[in-house]
């Protein structure tokens, strides 16, 4: 007989947008702080990468060993992985020695929140 444990599965966090699409309001100093803190963790070209690199991954995961090709050194992948965590854009979860990462479907749709909605014409 095995002493094996079934876990239940949790579900993902919903991620709430951090604001409304661009072209219907003016942003509160509030709003403006939590976009900003998205746009700065993507506004470096290997964070980009590497969050490209998470988004577009088959199965919707990637494990570091396989996305780390990026041009730099293994702490600096680590490094730019954790400016993303930390800004709410990826998750993680160790399986044994490697860590998988992924961009959960709920911060795709807060970012295209923000920046959906149909641009005025000049």
């Amino acid at each position: 007989m095995s002493n094996a444990k079934v876990l239940p599965l949790l579900e993902p966090e919903a991620v709430a947008p951090c604001c409304p699409p661009l072209t219907e309001r003016a942003m509160s100093a509030n709003e403006a702080e939590a976009a900003a803190k998205m746009f700065k963790a993507l506004g470096d070209p290997v964070r980009l990468r590497l969050f490209s690199a998470v988004a577009s991954a088959e199965g919707g995961e990637a494990c570091v060993c396989d996305i780390s090709d990026v041009g730099v050194s293994q702490p600096t992948v680590s490094h730019h992985l954790k400016k993303l965590k930390e800004a709410g854009l990826l998750s993680s979860e160790r399986r044994g020695t490697w860590v998988y990462y992924r961009v959960e479907p709920s911060v795709l749709a807060a970012m295209g929140a923000l920046l959906g909605g149909s641009a005025r014409e000049a």
